[in-house]
């Protein structure tokens, strides 16, 4: 099992929680500085949410989504107990009273352990790092999820981010000095990126210090810019070897204790253009896994 080799976010929680749990994503129907004018037009260049929004922009109310992702989990994995995780665009751009309102909506439900919030570095001002201080005070799993993507502003010029290293240094280090854990999202295959360019990323992630790591390959998605340059020629996807080769990698520089949300992303087939293999997930998994293995990694032992 790829749990056996790196610190799972499932495994973390089932440790902790001594039960399994699931994260159950909910789309709060908010929007994002990037898309709405205030910082930006259009959104980054390979963003279309309906990838892991299906709803569209009218989604159910939260308490409608979490029942059923809870009928879906707990056929799928068993789990009886769930973290809410407001996933779609930019779930601390609001106002702190509706902000306050839809995670305590969410936190109302006897089996949410916990939340986790993902956002842009960009857009969490003190007063929500003080309410998510509360929550984690109060003893729920609280993580803050911060969309970084690479360490280097032209890259994310060149994606029309709309943020640079140093909003995400500020957002970070803020957010530790209250104790709140920061899981932070790397894309690896951004254009004109290389191998060098992820562990520089890493690095200076890790240098700062964070609690967890998720990774996404960059995969081109309909109604996207990126799909209009990969359909020009001027963007090519990674293969999936190439992904698997650089995440064993990065692997390899973290800490062993390092919490991963995620080792791979996927997009559902009506929405994805390439690389195809972006929708096979256990296949990509499964290929981690046996990278681990080739380069003898030791099998994690927990007390």
């Amino acid at each position: 099992m790829l749990s056996d080799y790196v610190n799972t976010l499932g495994q973390s929680l089932l440790r902790t929680h001594k039960e399994r749990v699931h994260k159950v994503a909910i789309d709060a129907g908010l929007s994002c500085p990037n898309r709405d004018g205030s910082k930006g037009i259009g959104g980054c260049t390979f963003c279309n949410n309906a990838t892991f929004s299906p709803n569209g922009r009218q989604p159910d109310p939260i308490l409608t989504q979490i029942q059923n992702g809870r009928e879906v989990l707990i056929k799928r994995t068993g789990a009886k107990k769930y973290i809410a995780y407001f996933q779609a665009y930019t779930n601390t751009y609001s106002d702190i009273q509706t902000l306050k309102k839809m995670y305590e909506t969410a936190l109302s439900q006897e089996d949410v352990v916990g939340l986790s919030i993902g956002t842009r570095p960009d857009c969490v001002p003190e007063a929500v790092l003080d309410l998510l201080q509360n929550y984690q005070q109060q003893g729920y799993d609280v993580w803050l999820e911060l969309g970084l993507q690479s360490a280097f502003d032209n890259t994310l010029v060149k994606v029309n981010r709309g943020h640079g290293f140093k909003e995400y240094e500020k957002t970070l280090l803020a957010a530790r000095e209250k104790g709140i854990r920061v899981c932070t999202h790397l894309i690896i295959g951004l254009p004109g990126e290389t191998l060098k360019h992820y562990q520089a990323t890493l690095k200076k992630v890790l240098d700062l210090g964070v609690d967890g790591l998720k990774f996404h390959p960059l995969h081109v998605v309909k109604g996207t810019q990126l799909a209009n340059e990969w359909r020009r020629g001027e963007y090519q996807p990674l293969a999936m070897q190439e992904y698997v080769n650089v995440v064993a990698d990065l692997i390899a520089q973290a800490p062993e204790d390092m919490i991963y949300h995620r080792l791979t992303g996927t997009a559902n087939k009506q929405q994805l253009l390439a690389p195809e293999w972006c929708s096979k997930k256990w296949q990509v998994l499964n290929a981690i896994e046996a990278k681990l293995i080739d380069q003898n990694r030791k099998k994690i032992k927990w007390n």
